[in-house]
């Protein structure tokens, strides 16, 4: 099932590659709606089920949630680090490095594999688990297919190898989610893994992809398709419950 599901990520991220291309004046409203599915999947239901199943403190802070924290001290950290190379190569406001493009989207396509194996593992714990994962996983998936062509592209690098990257975010989470076919994970292990990766979404979606929205539209507009976002999780995760 988690493989099947990795397919519509697949298709989500080309799609979301697609957009890229096609959207102009309406992407910060897209942007906005997906950072706020993101958010709504981490803070309603992913980090709480990450906490009933790796729990238990680790001098006084739950397991879980440390991890979370450190997903998201990770993200921030190889975010820089891209910031860093980036200045190092001597980049002022008008001018690009195209490698700087390409290993932006390297570490987009790393985390794409990421998401498959967190799909994997979720479906391991049962189905409403792992379709709400799936939610996360395809909703991000249309960013990153947005944001890989995006990227490669805006650094200067030709058509066909922003079309490869995104070509290849595409079918990372097929292939992290069809090694999970190969392992079963421990419940605790599964629930430590789960708050990490909540905390690299969550930086992705308040770092990159809700300013992105809001960088060029400060629009009343993008903020309520950010709200509607979150909304639509709390109504999903009331629902399941």
């Amino acid at each position: 099932m988690a493989v099947l599901v990795a397919l519509g990520a697949f298709l989500m991220t080309l799609f979301g590659g697609w957009t890229a291309q096609r959207v102009t004046d309406r992407r910060h409203l897209v942007l906005g709606l997906a950072g706020g599915l993101m958010l709504g999947v981490v803070g309603l239901d992913l980090l709480p089920e990450a906490m009933e199943a790796a729990g238990h403190k680790v001098f006084g802070v739950p397991q879980a949630l440390l991890l979370f924290v450190g997903g998201f001290l990770l993200a921030h950290v190889v975010e820089r680090l891209l910031a860093v190379r980036r200045a190092a190569h001597g980049v002022g406001a008008d001018e690009r490095v195209p490698q700087v493009g390409l290993t932006a989207a390297a570490a987009m396509i790393l985390h794409s594999l990421m998401d498959g194996i967190a799909l994997g593992a979720a479906f391991q714990v049962g189905g409403g688990m792992g379709a709400t994962v799936a939610l996360a996983v395809i909703t991000h998936d249309f960013a990153d297919g947005f944001n890989t062509y995006t990227i490669t592209s805006l650094y200067g690098n030709a058509r066909r190898k922003a079309v490869a990257m995104l070509v290849a975010d595409a079918l990372a989470p097929i292939l992290g989610a069809a090694s999970t076919l190969l392992f079963t994970l421990p419940e605790e292990l599964l629930g430590s893994y789960l708050g990490f990766f909540g905390g690299a979404l969550l930086y992705l979606a308040a770092a990159e992809i809700l300013p992105e929205a809001h960088h060029e539209h400060p629009a009343r507009s993008t903020l309520l398709c950010t709200v509607a976002g979150v909304g639509f999780i709390w109504l999903v995760v009331g629902l399941s419950g």
